[in-house]
């Protein structure tokens, strides 16, 4: 059975970060802003595994935020240091930072390798370089091939993060980010839609009419579209959104930094749930008769995806193709395939 997976995170917000990008608020978007610690990395860890089932679930502390390799590099041995002493005593399994591309040498590197750490993780957000600048980021893709190439060469696991609905940017441009993100061989993906945060650049933009941030569906569609290349390239999506904390909510709450975008407590879930409703709607259209009932059968994880958020796929294929979905569940369908039944076809209906 495949091991239970437990993030330990530091945060460590708008440490090492050279400029502002207009996205960005790292106060808002981690909940703090003082100097993480040494002995703070160590309170947080100690948490962790003082609150978790440690027997069969792989333990990673990972440094969230900021450039992590861009911070002074007393601090970055010093958090590190304290982060190494679980990987020697075997209480963790291993450590991931999360840096700027054009923060990432051979001697950055080494001395990564030097505490252990496992994974590098790349802020990426998009491969086209007048995107990158007009979104303040202060780095070239050019930067970014140099980087993944030496963290890769250097034998780390290499993780890309891009962002979906930068200003300025299309469809097309995103599903061109993807392609040119896989020639560079991540393991791991993260995509985030942008979501415009109090007290950024992005903020002014918005009010004052000159950026409109994608809304949900829009950013569900072009998700999908890139969550299905990286699929289709075997690497994996890790995450789709940002994660929902106090600060990090739906704008109508007060305490929401979010002033406006395609915010979604369940955003994963909405793209998986559009695959899902594509594959099955594909394979309807294979058939060469008028359907009015259908049976798909799925592994009990996939039922949710399968009826979509609050049964939004039954309601589509209803309102939409007027097919009533039924869905069965079957522990011996593998995990993300489908079975599909034709219970009844309108001939069938009529008479």
């Amino acid at each position: 059975m495949e091991k239970k997976h437990l993030i330990i995170p530091i945060f460590v917000p708008h440490l090492g970060c050279p400029n502002d990008c207009i996205f960005c608020n790292q106060h808002n978007i981690s909940g703090q802003l003082k100097q993480v610690t040494a002995k703070e990395v160590k309170e947080t860890v100690d948490y962790y595994l003082g609150n978790c089932d440690t027997e069969d679930t792989y333990k990673e502390i990972a440094f969230f935020g900021g450039s992590f390799t861009g911070i002074d590099v007393k601090i970055q041995e010093e958090l590190l240091s304290a982060a190494y002493e679980y990987i020697k005593e075997k209480k963790v399994d291993s450590i991931r930072i999360s840096t700027r591309p054009d923060y990432i040498n051979k001697d950055i590197l080494k001395m990564l390798k030097k505490y252990k750490v496992k994974t590098i993780e790349l802020g990426v957000q998009s491969s086209n370089d007048y995107i990158l600048k007009r979104a303040g980021r202060g780095h070239t893709f050019e930067d970014v091939k140099k980087a993944s190439r030496l963290i890769r060469w250097h034998r780390f696991t290499l993780g890309h993060q891009m962002m979906i609905g930068l200003p300025e940017s299309s469809s097309l441009d995103e599903l061109k980010t993807a392609k040119d993100l896989a020639k560079l061989k991540p393991k791991i993906m993260r995509i985030y839609p942008v979501l415009v945060i109090k007290g950024t650049k992005l903020e002014e933009e918005y009010n004052e009419g000159n950026f409109k941030p994608l809304n949900v569906n829009q950013a569900v569609e072009i998700c999908k579209d890139v969550y299905y290349y990286f699929n289709k390239k075997k690497i994996n999506v890790i995450r789709i959104g940002l994660q929902t904390t106090e600060m990090i909510s739906d704008p109508s709450n007060e305490e929401s930094t979010v002033v406006a975008g395609p915010y979604h407590e369940a955003f994963r879930q909405l793209v998986e749930d559009a695959m899902w409703y594509d594959s099955i709607l594909e394979r309807i259209k294979k058939l060469n008769v008028k359907v009015k009932e259908i049976e798909v059968v799925v592994n009990p994880v996939n039922i949710n995806n399968v009826s979509g958020h609050k049964k939004e796929n039954i309601f589509k294929f209803k309102d939409t193709y007027d097919v009533d979905l039924r869905i069965k569940q079957d522990d011996k369908i593998e995990e993300g395939t489908f079975e599909m039944n034709v219970l009844q076809i309108y001939k069938d209906f009529l008479d």
